[in-house]
């Protein structure tokens, strides 16, 4: 661990997403903040332009989408194509690590859209016992 003011460096150091100053925290966040992990799961179904992902990702605005997209492309996980067309079209896709990454994520939805009966039977329990 590192004292707060330290900077992190990436020659020298491991990654540490505990540590507040470690840049996997940001990348870490870039991926599973509510918007990342939709939009990595949903290009893991192959290449997609923008408003085909943003139907994809029910409930997400065009600035959210834009910058989710910006993010993990600065992380590595997206890469951006701009089309050769009259008007210009750009197209999403997953980069190796993206593919590996939404891999995982997608383990993760399966794993809880599988398991929605226990969660909303705790909730409810948990309800109950609040009132």
């Amino acid at each position: 661990m590192q004292s707060e003011n330290a900077a992190w460096d990436a020659t020298t150091l491991e990654a540490d997403v505990f540590d507040r100053n470690c840049p996997s925290r940001e990348t870490l966040l870039d991926v599973t903040g509510r918007w990342g992990v939709l939009a990595l799961v949903a290009l893991d179904d192959g290449p997609q332009r923008f408003n085909a992902l943003r139907r994809h990702v029910d409930g997400v605005s065009e600035r959210m989408l834009s910058q989710t997209l910006q993010a993990l492309e600065r992380d590595g996980l997206v890469h951006r194509e701009v089309l050769a067309a009259i008007p210009p079209k750009v197209e999403y896709s997953l980069t190796p690590l993206g593919e590996e990454v939404a891999d995982r994520l997608r383990g993760l939805i399966e794993l809880l859209e599988g398991k929605m009966p226990d969660v909303t039977a705790a909730q409810a329990a948990y309800d109950a016992r609040r009132r």
